[in-house]
């Protein structure tokens, strides 16, 4: 388990991120490594449930990559059927995902079938405590950097205070470049329908996580309101840790955007069943964080006709390479907002 520390903090309890990086050896003897990942909390019981439950159900098994994750899932469900569970799968999983390429001298989009060259890229921050002239600033380097589209968050106690910061974004943006605002799961749903009337003035191209992540009924309330008013699309993702729940969010149109991220959701295998849910419901795939790999998933996604191309979250500062947390260079580099492949074998993350 590593601690990365952060170079821009995320707020006043969040200075760093976990790491708990994995390791494994196939019959044979193809290696793999892969990764668990969460902000601050967790990182001892996601290590514990990899030491021992998971390695305890792995020995022995089928290294094909997906082969054994469901029943792993299984196995873990008495302990939560996401979150701790999913993150910890994900370490094993990717790892498999890992040794697979790696056998076959790919990249990982190479291994599945790149669909693109390269993937639009979005700036983000986590800045609801930065002062307006900072949330500004940051914005500037943005643009300065090429990015078309970026995302910030919302949730004062005011939602005035919201819109003077989001014009004052917009003001620097422009009519042309893609706003998108995530509440982070701080409204519910009479709070969320005023504010979004309130911030519709800016014209948000989405809104993320506007009400308790979990809230389902809610959010089937919330689009309905949308769909009648602004017409403001909804993003949920991050904090969905299962197929069932994204399919729950879909089949009900309680949203229209997902965000999985690719280790809170248990690994590769389920990100990739995701994905194919979402094609199925005609929405679009955004992957959360972590583009040295959503962004090598983003390039594998298949296009669907009247259906937004994916876009990759690239937070300030938060690269795993830039912070030092990597063995090698990064996977992929992003320049001029868009986010390319760089050679690499396997999924081209192995942490110090």
């Amino acid at each position: 388990m590593v601690r990365v520390p952060l170079a821009r903090p995320w707020g006043a309890d969040v200075t760093s991120v976990s790491v708990i990086a994995t390791h494994l050896v196939r019959s044979d003897g193809a290696e793999g490594w892969g990764f668990s990942w969460t902000p601050q909390i967790g990182a001892e019981a996601v290590h514990a449930l990899l030491t021992n439950d998971i390695t305890a159900f792995a020995v022995g098994r089928s290294a094909d990559p997906g082969a054994e994750w469901r029943a792993l899932w299984q196995h873990l469900h008495e302990a939560g059927g996401g979150g701790l569970t999913t993150i910890a799968q994900a370490g094993l999983d990717l790892a498999l995902w890992d040794a697979a390429v790696r056998a076959e001298g790919a990249s990982l989009p190479g291994f599945l079938g790149a669909q693109r060259d390269s993937v639009r890229a979005y700036g983000s921050g986590v800045n609801l405590h930065y002062s307006e002239d900072e949330l500004v600033a940051q914005v500037r380097r943005w643009v300065a950097a090429g990015f078309d589209a970026v995302k910030v968050k919302v949730g004062k106690p005011d939602v005035a205070e919201d819109l003077d910061r989001m014009r004052a974004v917009r003001e620097v943006l422009g009519p042309d470049r893609a706003l998108m605002i995530d509440a982070n799961q701080r409204w519910e749903l009479d709070r969320a329908t005023r504010s979004l009337e309130v911030l519709a003035d800016i014209s948000p191209a989405w809104i993320e996580e506007p009400l308790r992540a979990d809230d389902l009924y809610g959010h089937i309330a919330l689009a309905e309101r949308l769909a009648a008013s602004s017409g403001i699309p909804i993003a949920v993702g991050e904090n969905l840790h299962n197929v069932y729940r994204f399919d729950d969010f879909l089949r009900t149109g309680a949203a229209q955007i997902v965000q999985p991220n690719v280790v809170r959701v248990g690994g590769i295998t389920p990100f990739l069943g995701i994905a194919a849910i979402a094609a199925e419901y005609r929405a679009a795939v955004h992957p959360h964080l972590l583009p040295e790999l959503s962004g090598q998933l983003a390039l594998c996604l298949r296009s669907i006709p009247g259906v937004a191309e994916p876009m990759v979250e690239d937070v300030e500062d938060a690269a795993f390479a830039a912070l030092g947390a990597l063995v090698e260079d990064s996977p992929v580099a992003i320049a001029d907002g868009m986010l390319r492949l760089v050679p690499h074998a396997g999924l081209g993350l192995r942490f110090r």
